[in-house]
């Protein structure tokens, strides 16, 4: 059995990996209502409260390994506060149980994490493009195998400007809704019949989505139906992310993509992509941020 443990930005998240399957449990933080995200030093606090929650509810006494992201990616310089949390607790308990541990990256987590839930892992062994899409990233990656971290990530598009998150969150909270909006974004997405001709803006192989937010404001400002919105906020971004993956596969040929990152989860999305591509998306539990990944990690990482 493996543990994993994750603290991003907006979810406190620890993991136990075995035979049986994986079981992930997560605690939101919590932002005040009106507001678009959480400072770090409060994004550390809440986690330090949560963990403990957590570790109460998984009997870790099988763990023989431990997985824990410490930086948002594999690069030099990426850095958050938030991932200290994760990485204390994880580090204590590895020494207190006498396991190993294992260090990765959120973002080596979420594609780890959408991997093994589409049962795919063995595409470790090969190049793949992977979409991580979230409040904090829009990157489309080419990976490929690394002997020391499982998986090597090249960033090939990007967004230049706004993050699909953030697109999502932001137009949520114009709305009305308590952030995180991407689920009840999309369920009143649902609601609307409206059709949008969309033109997304690709500059060599990258996108820009700030006219979302910009459009939005519009929209709302002349009186369109809240459903309206919604469904073209999510339209926007999906045709963009499909702009971005027709590039990608002009230049590398069809490689296998997958998706992974909270946005990953969203219905419109999801359609868009697969009326012309056969992608893998997570399930929701395993797009949206988690520790499941950070757990695969170790598992893999001990037989090596």
């Amino acid at each position: 059995m493996f543990a994993g443990f994750d603290t991003s930005n907006y979810t406190t998240s620890i993991a136990l990996l075995s035979e049986k399957g994986c079981f992930n449990e997560k605690i939101m933080l919590s932002v005040k209502e009106g507001e678009r995200g959480l400072r770090q030093s409060e994004a550390v606090f809440q986690h330090t409260v949560n963990l403990p929650k957590l570790l109460e509810k998984l009997d870790f006494s099988r763990v023989e390994g431990v997985g824990v992201s410490t930086q948002p990616r594999n690069a030099k310089g990426s850095y958050m506060p938030c991932f200290l949390a994760g990485e204390s607790a994880a580090v204590s308990f590895a020494k207190g149980a006498g396991v190993p541990l294992y260090k990765t990256s959120h973002q080596t987590g979420h594609i780890l994490a959408a991997l093994y839930s589409c049962n795919c892992l063995d595409l470790i062994n090969q190049s793949f493009i992977a979409f991580h899409l979230s409040g904090g990233t829009t990157e489309a990656l080419l990976v490929s195998p690394d002997k020391e971290n499982i998986i090597n990530c090249e960033i090939v598009s990007q967004s230049l400007d706004l993050k699909a998150g953030q697109a999502v969150d932001r137009t949520g909270v114009l709305l009305g809704m308590k952030f995180p909006c991407g689920k009840e974004l999309d369920n009143l997405s649902a609601e609307s019949s409206a059709e949008f001709k969309i033109k997304p803006t690709i500059i060599n192989q990258n996108c820009s989505l700030s006219g979302v937010e910009n459009k939005v404001k519009k929209m709302i400002e002349s009186g369109a139906q809240r459903e309206d919105i919604a469904k073209f906020a999510l339209t926007y971004v999906s045709k963009t992310v499909l702009a971005m993956l027709d590039c990608i596969t002009e230049k590398y040929g069809n490689l296998p993509v997958v998706f992974s990152g909270g946005v990953s989860s969203n219905s419109i999305l999801r359609k868009t992509i697969n009326e012309k591509y056969s992608a893998f998306f997570a399930p929701a539990e395993y797009s949206l941020d988690n520790a499941a990944g950070c757990a695969v990690y170790a598992m893999i990482k001990s037989k090596l």
